[in-house]
This record gives C-alpha cells, sequence and structure tokens, in this order.
C-alpha cells in the first residue's frame, strides 16, 4: 500500500517539469515507504502532457491527471486528492520555489503526531517588490477578514494526514482556497520555517488579475465580513447624510449663509453613488458565488489519467 502521496498541479510547466522529478524522485527514494508523484496537468498548452507521458512509461511511481481544460490552480490540487491514495499526502507546486527537500521534515513531525505540516516563508528570493508588499498586505488583509486562524505568509506547500484529505474531498465547495479548508476542518497543525526559492523555469502562472481572485475567494469563502462593513457603512452615512441634512436645513432658514450651486450637490451624489456601487459589488460577489455553487458542475473533468485508480463516480477514469 502506498504511504506517501505528493501532489503536483502543472500548468504550462514544460520547462521545469523534468527537475522537479529528478528532485522528488531523488527525495522520496530515501523515505522509509512506498511512494506516488501524481501530477495534475491542468490543461497546459506546452509540451507539459507528453513529458509526462514520458516520465510515466519509464516510472511506475509517476502517475497523472489530464484535464479537459484549465480549471485552476486550486481545482488541480483537489482533483489530486481525490486520486491520491497515501497515508500521507504532499502538496507541492512544480515550480521549485518550493524546496521538495523540506519534505523530509513534514514526515518527521508527521510521524511525530502532527495531521497538517504547512511550510511558512520567511524569506521569498527572486520576486518583485510589488509582489512581496501585496503578498504581505493579502495574508494580513486575510487574517483579519476571515473567521478562522489562517496562518500568515503560508501557501499550500504542505503535508496532510489521510483524515484530513478525507474530509477536503468530502467538501465540494467551487470557490475553493485550500489553505482556509486546511485551517477551517481543524486538527493538529505545526509549521515549519523555510524560505523560498527563486522560480527555476518559466514564469509565474498568477498575475495581478489572478491573484485578485485569488484574495476575493479567500475571503468570501471564509468571511462575512465585507457584508457586515457594507451594512456598517450604510449605517454611518444615513445618519451623517441626516445631520448634514439638518444642518443645511438650518443654514437655509436662519441664516444667509448657503450659496446657490451644483458644486457640492455634484460631489454629495457621486460619492454617496460610488458607495452604493460599491456595496452591491460586494453582494454581488457573494451572489455570484451562491450562482455557481448551485448549478451543480463537477469541479473539473478529466480527459485521461496514467494509472489512478477509480475512487469514486466522479472519477470514471482508469488508464493503464
Amino acid at each position: 500500500m502506498v504511504k506517501y502521496s505528493v501532489i503536483i498541479p502543472v500548468y504550462n510547466g514544460a520547462l521545469v517539469i523534468r527537475e522537479t522529478y529528478k528532485r522528488l524522485k531523488r527525495v522520496m527514494e530515501q523515505t522509509d515507504g512506498l511512494y506516488e508523484l501524481l501530477f495534475v496537468n491542468d490543461g497546459s498548452e506546452d509540451e507539459t502532457l507528453d513529458i509526462l507521458k514520458e516520465l510515466a512509461v519509464r516510472d511506475d511511481t509517476v502517475k497523472y491527471l489530464n484535464f479537459s481544460r484549465n480549471f485552476g490552480h486550486q481545482i488541480a490540487i483537489t482533483a489530486g486528492m481525490d486520486y491520491a491514495s497515501g497515508k500521507a499526502i504532499v502538496i507541492i507546486d512544480a515550480d521549485l520555489q518550493d524546496p521538495p527537500e523540506l519534505i523530509f521534515e513534514m514526515i518527521q513531525k508527521w510521524k511525530e503526531g502532527y495531521e497538517v505540516v504547512y511550510a511558512k516563508r520567511i524569506k521569498r528570493k527572486g520576486e518583485t517588490v510589488f509582489k512581496k508588499v501585496t503578498a504581505y498586505l493579502f495574508y494580513r488583509l486575510l487574517r483579519a477578514a476571515t473567521e478562522i486562524d489562517i496562518p500568515l505568509d503560508t501557501g499550500d506547500f504542505r503535508l496532510i494526514d489521510r483524515k484530513v484529505c478525507d474530509q477536503l474531498i468530502s467538501m465540494r465547495e467551487r470557490s475553493r482556497f485550500v489553505r482556509g479548508l486546511v485551517s477551517w476542518v481543524g486538527f493538529k497543525q505545526t509549521a515549519i520555517e523555510y524560505e523560498r526559492d527563486e522560480r527555476f523555469a518559466g514564469e509565474t502562472k498568477y498575475p495581478l488579475k489572478k491573484m485578485l481572485r485569488f484574495s476575493m475567494d479567500g475571503i468570501t469563502s471564509f468571511s462575512y465580513k465585507p457584508l457586515k462593513m457594507a451594512s456598517l457603512l450604510g449605517f454611518l452615512l444615513s445618519f451623517f447624510s441626516v445631520i448634514w441634512m439638518m444642518v443645511v436645513l438650518y443654514l437655509k432658514l436662519f441664516t444667509n449663509l448657503t450659496v446657490t450651486g451644483w458644486s457640492s450637490l455634484l460631489m454629495a451624489i457621486l460619492f454617496f453613488n460610488g458607495v452604493v456601487l460599491i456595496m452591491l459589488g460586494i453582494i454581488g460577489e457573494y451572489i455570484g458565488r451562491i450562482y455557481d455553487e448551485v448549478k451543480h458542475r463537477p469541479l473539473y473533468i478529466l480527459k485521461d489519467g496514467w494509472r489512478v485508480g477509480q475512487k469514486n463516480e466522479k472519477v470514471p477514469y482508469y488508464v493503464e
């Protein structure tokens, strides 16, 4: 029986996938049990799938899932958990910014009784100042906005126990924020600190647009605070509007200080309309997620796979 499963989501990783395989292979060969390297090809448009097929043919420990299109990083991780068969499951990206050698320390913590071992970044090499600043602000905003304790400066690089994986598999929400879900399920957790390396090759798969979407998923999936803030802001603006109306009425009836003009009126209209649109946008984000959930579409669609057994009716492929 497989003891360790390593889930590696890949998107357009042709430049790095062979090196990722070599380093993971070197690490896992030194562990104390059978293992599998489960690559999830997230609709890559380069030669990633061809390389995975080549690796799988010559190495029995390599398995892969091939999506019908790009479904996103968090969905790829979910698919890997659906198929992983190990007692301990490691999640690691293919770009080698997260060092595979840290898996040894994760396994040791797991053997000590920890059911979640996550890697915490203390330094980020090879990243722009903008990336570092936005990442720093994102994690702190997320902690302030959400109702659960999501560790600061942590990504998806972690080891989870089989029982944790099974709980995550049962949660099929579409706007997935895996590191938040891992915190939500609880269990005994600990951190390992490390310095994140530069990207081995290629470019980031998280441009600003995806980062913003990802941060919105994280906040709306675990907190109602944006809705509460919108309501509070609406009450405050209504209160000050009533006060201002009383002031204006007093000035009009009892003084000669009022000045005829449209500037102040236009500014007030634009300001309040802007606030209303922001609040509607926040509400719309939540409604949009409800709309996605009620359609009950599958989280992903597999085109094919290699050496992946059927886990349930949602996973129909078995390719030998």
